[in-house]
């Protein structure tokens, strides 16, 4: 598969994790916590393939421009890993403040794949073209594979 294409499946998957979270009510609780544990799992192993192996591609075979993009890109990472993704794990899933917590992560990750898909895949597809697209594919699944290994271990 390609690395385009990999990509957009996690965003798929993304939305509907989010769909179903923000669609929860206060007394969902165990089902918030399972939701936000499984985005928090998906968005780590997605997070370190896009930026060890998809975007170093991408500022490679690009300019200024395409590094300016990559570090938009990882600073929108950074905002949801350290700041907003913690914060909702410190915030009762009985809350209201959940809720709204909820929201607001489901519109910055919206606002992050929508420039993703929009901007930097059409991007990536003309700067590498098919043949690197698979490589890199390849390399992603690998990397994906290894990284729910170790991170399911180190859960259980």
């Amino acid at each position: 598969m390609n690395a385009v294409e990999l990509l957009k499946q996690d965003h798929q998957l993304f939305r509907q994790l989010l769909e179903k979270l923000t669609a929860t009510t206060e007394r969902a609780v165990k089902t918030r916590r399972d939701l936000i544990a499984r985005l928090q799992l998906e968005l780590s192993v997605h997070t370190d393939i896009e930026e060890t192996i998809f975007y170093p591609a991408i500022q490679k075979a690009g300019g200024k421009e395409e590094a300016v993009m990559f570090a938009e890109a990882k600073e929108e990472h950074r905002t949801v890993d350290a700041l907003v993704l913690p914060d909702l794990f410190k915030t009762a899933p009985s809350s209201v403040a959940f809720s709204g917590r909820a929201k607001v992560l489901k519109e910055l990750l919206d606002h992050h794949l929508e420039e993703e898909e929009s901007d930097m895949f059409p991007k990536a597809s003309k700067l590498l073209g098919k043949q690197k697209l698979e490589e890199l594919g390849a390399q992603m699944e690998e990397r994906r594979r290894s990284l729910k290994q170790t991170l399911s271990r180190q859960a259980a």
